[in-house]
């Protein structure tokens, strides 16, 4: 929640990570790093494999993000229990019967995946779908685990430390490297035995329903609505108060995303956001000074830099009525920071539902922003609530189940935001018990 603190980390008692041993290579069921799948008949072969197996079924993919514009996997890892660790490459083997088949034949199999909503579109893609879903980092999280990441939750609950040495690679290069093949299916071979874990950990504490709850809950998500007018999230664009310049830059942007899209490359790896806001604020005359300032990261490129100097050339002319606003109108709450001035009630209700959520959350050890969204928070607390209290467990019930908040979460807060509704000033903290009064 917005200047919400999350949960204080206490000391742990994991052992230093020098003295935990290290995992260097899949474990695989004594198998080790198996060949990388390239064919329909491997695909089929690994089915087969997987069907003599028991038990839930870990998955990952490794993806280009800050390579390619594109968010589609490179490399897909899948493990199960008896049924082997396979490597996928899902660029030569991207028929779309395939990956249905893997999702039909095991479609009453848990599937397990760390930090879910991360992996869960590029799998899509390839017509992946997934029933039943266990999401170890979300799952970590709820649990009251200090570090959620999965070389650290490793370390924690399994006392095995992953070799982590090519996390930010071009997965797209081919052929893939050994090693990297190698640090990939480290992330599934530990994957089922993180998951059993982390479900005792769930079930000890009687999260395991709200984990579930949750779990569902990403499967069922729609996909987000685009975002409107992105190319006013270019960084140093807030300092921009020319409309001409921001017209440029809306120009430029998209010129830079259409060619990006087109060469399947990031666009910041084209020109990055400095460069976009110096075309506008610089506005070059000629067309070797636009080059300069385009190419200056890579001279040799071969840019349509003609197209889009005559794109620049065009916005230069615009008329002010075809010149962007500043800002867009919003219907978004302001900032909590200033609420204080336009909306003193909302204010005195947020302060009072800060100090009550961070003390749930610290009680029960879940991260405030997975105990409640944020934003539902703020949406309920900024309208005034019906004048008959009597309303108000209802009222606080019905407005945070519109905005999706599950029902565990709801049964969590629903009553320290019920009493607190009523308040009219701001929280203030209390001065310290032993707190040592100065002179003046």
């Amino acid at each position: 929640m917005e200047n919400i603190d999350t949960v204080t980390e206490v000391e742990s008692s994991t052992p230093e990570v020098e003295d935990i041993p290290l995992l260097s290579t899949p474990r695989n069921d004594g198998r080790g790093l198996p060949p990388l799948i390239e064919t329909a008949a491997a695909f089929t072969e690994m089915l087969t494999a997987l069907a003599g197996g028991e038990g839930a079924i870990a998955i990952d993919a490794e993806r280009a993000s800050g390579y390619k514009y594109s968010q589609r996997a490179y490399l897909i890892q899948i493990y199960r229990r008896g049924g082997g660790l396979h490597l996928i490459d899902p660029i030569a083997v991207a028929e779309a019967e395939l990956w249905s088949e893997l999702s039909k034949k095991f479609s009453d199999c848990e599937w397990i995946i760390h930090a879910s909503t991360q992996d869960l579109p590029c799998l899509r893609e390839l017509s992946f779908t997934a029933n039943t879903l266990f999401d170890t980092e979300l799952g970590a999280r709820i649990a009251g685990c200090e570090r959620v990441g999965l070389g650290p939750l490793a370390e924690s609950l399994l006392g095995i430390r992953l070799a982590k040495e090519h996390s930010a690679v071009d997965w797209s290069s081919r052929p893939l490297p050994e090693p990297w093949l190698n640090y990939a299916a480290l992330d599934v071979d530990v994957l089922v035995d993180l998951r059993d874990e982390v479900a005792l950990l769930l079930e000890k504490s009687g999260k395991l329903a709200w984990a579930e709850e949750e779990f569902t809950a990403i499967l069922n998500a729609s996909k987000p609505e685009p975002r409107i007018d992105p190319w006013r999230r270019t960084s140093g664009i807030h300092k921009i108060k020319d409309r001409r310049t921001l017209a440029i830059i809306k120009a430029m942007w998209h010129a830079r995303d259409d060619y990006g899209r087109a060469i399947d490359r990031a666009p910041g790896r084209i020109f990055n956001d400095e460069t976009l806001v110096e075309i506008g604020l610089r506005r070059p005359a000629t067309i070797d000074a636009f080059k300069k300032l385009v190419t200056r990261r890579r001279p040799d490129a071969k840019y349509p830099i003609a197209e889009w100097f005559a794109l620049f050339r065009e916005v230069m002319e615009f008329s002010d009525e075809a010149l962007p606003p500043v800002r867009l109108p919003s219907t978004a709450l302001p900032p909590t920071k200033m609420w204080a001035d336009r909306n003193p009630l909302g204010y005195a209700r947020f302060t009072h539902a800060r100090r009550e959520l961070l003390a749930l959350s610290l009680e029960i050890k879940v991260p405030v922003e997975n105990l409640i969204s944020p934003e539902f928070v703020r949406n309920l607390l900024w309208t005034s609530p019906p004048s008959d209290s009597a309303l108000w467990p209802e009222y606080v019930r019905e407005q945070l189940r519109a905005q999706g908040a599950r029902s565990w979460q709801i049964g969590l807060v629903a009553g320290p935001l019920e009493s607190i509704l009523g308040e009219t000033l701001p929280y203030a903290a209390p001065e310290p018990e032993n707190a040592v009064e100065t002179e003046e």
